[in-house]
């Protein structure tokens, strides 16, 4: 394990940070810093991009503290390693239709939708679901088939099969994470997944 990795937790106001500092400190990686600052940002070896809440919010929140161009200098041309979480994962899609059409930063091709169970399950979707790994490498290369992730969502990255690593059956077939190039994200929340969550921030961060 690399311990010496720098690691930023990408902050603009809607993002489950601390958690998610907490796990990785959990896990003795030393240099994990919560930031909005644009040098730190390009000094970093990987990055984390959380989010909690709604789609419009978050693309606010991201202009405001104009974090757009150098997140994609760091990702799409530096090829920095980027994993989102939740709503983080659901931004690197092209579009939102979460309180109307939003762009996103279109960095994986798709689509985020309200998730349409035909009436068979609650939406948002809580809670514990297992899930379907596609690709085991390198996000579940820790976990086997079937695990189980924390889910709180009500809008789901509809894209094409190429880029889903996993997903999980809610009535409908949900997208539970996606990877293309340096970009990955998942759709649950590592950081309330117990040790399952632990091992899939391991795998990632092992995988730099």
């Amino acid at each position: 394990m690399n311990s010496k990795l720098k690691i930023g937790i990408i902050d603009y106001g809607v993002g489950n940070t601390y958690s998610i500092f907490n796990a990785l400190s959990y896990l003795n990686y030393s240099k994990v810093l919560i930031t909005d600052n644009e040098r730190e940002i390009e000094t970093m070896d990987a990055l984390i991009f959380p989010g909690v809440g709604a789609f419009d919010e978050a693309c606010n929140q991201l202009a405001k503290r104009q974090l757009v161009s150098v997140l994609n200098e760091q990702v799409l041309v530096k090829k920095k390693p980027i994993l989102g979480i939740c709503l983080g994962m659901q931004l690197f899609a092209k579009s939102s239709d979460e309180n109307g059409l939003h762009e996103g930063l279109n960095w994986i091709p798709g689509k985020v939708k309200k998730i349409d169970t035909n009436n068979q399950f609650p939406v948002p979707h809580v809670g514990w679901n297992d899930i379907n790994i596609e690709k085991d490498e390198p996000l579940f290369k820790n976990n086997t088939d079937h695990v189980h992730f924390y889910f709180d969502h009500s809008y789901h990255f509809e894209c094409d099969s190429k880029f889903i690593s996993s997903w999980c059956d809610y009535g409908t077939k949900i997208t539970a994470s996606v990877q293309k190039d340096n970009i990955f994200g998942v759709q649950f929340h590592p950081e309330k997944s117990h040790i399952s969550g632990l091992k899939l921030f391991r795998s990632f961060l092992s995988s730099i």
